[in-house]
This record gives structure tokens, sequence and C-alpha cells, in this order.
């Protein structure tokens, strides 16, 4: 655990395992100090593997913005160089997946292999569901309208047959302990109008690694048909649907070994 400066920043990472170099970039808000985190994982039992808190977020420094989403790619263009990694592969989930697709189309010549879950390129091939929208929603009724978005199957019925279930989603979803960090509120706000702007989808055929689309079949914030889109517009790409919803890698226990099998075949 370290910080690596990098792109002029000042940047929280995390480092585990053995093998091939993979880094792992997170989804919005992510923070390495909650866990379970990305490399709690199995992924880190396979690969030399960091994570790391994305700029605004977590312990990363949180300059003043606007962000962009060119501003993330090049944070994760730098960290390979800092790392001396020439190439990697790279696994991006949600917003991490945006990133990825960023830095695939500026650097194609960094990535081994990309792994891109349950994301969006924007533009013409669609993107994920309006997170920015929610910006200063109490955290309750964020997290009511959110849960049955993020899986389609928790609708209302399903939460009235599940309470135990649906109280745990809705506390994960209320609760954050470094809610009080001074610029914690300002870096993930700034984040999700970085998002906002993404449009990825007419330099996607320019990626030149291996691609491994992943989706949830019932994920209501980046939909099926978008991860169907994608795999369509890059070259040498191919989709796997999982049981679940945005969060099918911990619902679908077929995930993570699909993944790691794509990363490892010659």
């Amino acid at each position: 655990m370290s910080y690596i400066t990098a792109n002029g920043l000042q940047i929280w990472c995390e480092r585990r395992g053995e093998g091939e170099p993979l880094l792992f970039i997170s989804g919005s808000g992510s923070d390495l100090r909650n866990k379970p985190g990305p490399l709690d994982g199995p992924l880190a039992k396979q690969f030399d593997m960091v994570a790391y808190d994305q700029r605004g977020l977590g312990r990363t420094d949180k300059p003043d913005g606007p962000y962009t989403m060119g501003d993330y790619a090049e944070d994760a263009a730098g960290l390979l160089d800092e790392l001396d990694w020439a190439t990697a592969n790279v696994v991006g989930v949600s917003f991490g997946g945006m990133v990825a697709q960023e830095l695939a189309v500026r650097h194609p010549e960094r990535v081994r292999k990309l792994v891109l879950c349950c994301t969006s390129p924007g533009g013409e091939g669609g993107a994920s569901y309006p997170l920015h929208t929610l910006v200063g929603m109490d955290p309750a009724d964020q997290a009511r309208q959110m849960i049955p978005i993020s899986d389609i199957r928790h609708d209302a019925i399903w939460q009235a047959a599940n309470p135990d279930a649906f109280k745990m989603m809705f506390d994960l979803r209320t609760s954050d302990p470094f809610a009080n960090e001074p610029r914690r509120a300002m870096g993930a706000e700034l984040q999700l109008l970085a998002r906002k702007d993404l449009d990825t989808w007419d330099r996607l055929p320019s990626i030149t690694a291996p691609t491994l689309i992943c989706g949830g079949l019932y994920d209501g914030i980046a939909l099926p048909e978008t991860q169907q889109r994608m795999a369509d517009r890059i070259p040498n790409a191919r989709l796997r649907m999982f049981e679940g919803g945005h969060m099918f890698l911990i619902q679908d226990r077929a995930a993570f070994p699909a993944i790691t099998e794509f990363l490892q075949a010659p």
C-alpha cells in the first residue's frame, strides 16, 4: 500500500498477488478502505494486481474540477508508467470500464487484454443510467430509487417478499464512514459530472486488445443491449452475460472464473 505520483496527483494504490500485471479500475465512488474490496477477490490470487482510488475519491488527491474522462485515462496511463509496466491486462468495472475504454483508445499499445464489466460507451452506443442526476438527493431516497434499477428484479414486490435482503442493500447504500472527510462530496460529484460526458463510441474500433465484455442480465444501469453493441463495435471482442444486475460479479459465481480464463488464455 502506497502513494504513487502520477499525472500530477498523489494516487493511493494497493498491490497484491503474483503473475501477469493487472490494473483494476473501480466504479463510481469507490474507496479501497471499504472492505471487501477488489484485492480481496479471486483476481488477486491469479495476477500481480494493482487497484487504486481514482482522482477525487478515497485517499487520492481531490483537485479542483472539472474532471474529464481524459483525465481519468491519463491517471491510469501514468500509473502504468510509475509501476514500470509497459503493458498490462486491464479490468474496468462500471465507471472503471468507461475509464478503461478511454485508456484503450488513447493508449492501445499499453493494454494486453481488456475486460469491460457493466459499463457503457456513451454517444450513439448508449449511456449508463445518469447518476449525476442523483447529486444532492437524500441518501435514503437515492437508495430506494437505485436498488430496483441496479437489478430490475428487485422491484417493490421483491422488496416486500425479501425484507432482510432489501435492508442489507439499503444499509450498504446509505452508510459512508468517510462522508465527512474534506472535499469528499466534491470529488464524488466531479466524478459523476465527468461520467455524463463520456463518448467513446466512434473510437471503439481503434481498440486493439482482445476484449471481453461482461454484463448482468438484469442490469438497469448498464443495459444488456448496450453490452451487445460494444461487443459488436470492438474488434476481437466477445460477450458474456451473467445472472445478476449491476453487481453480477458478486451475484454469479461463474463471473470471475470466466474473466480469469479469458485473461490467462494464450
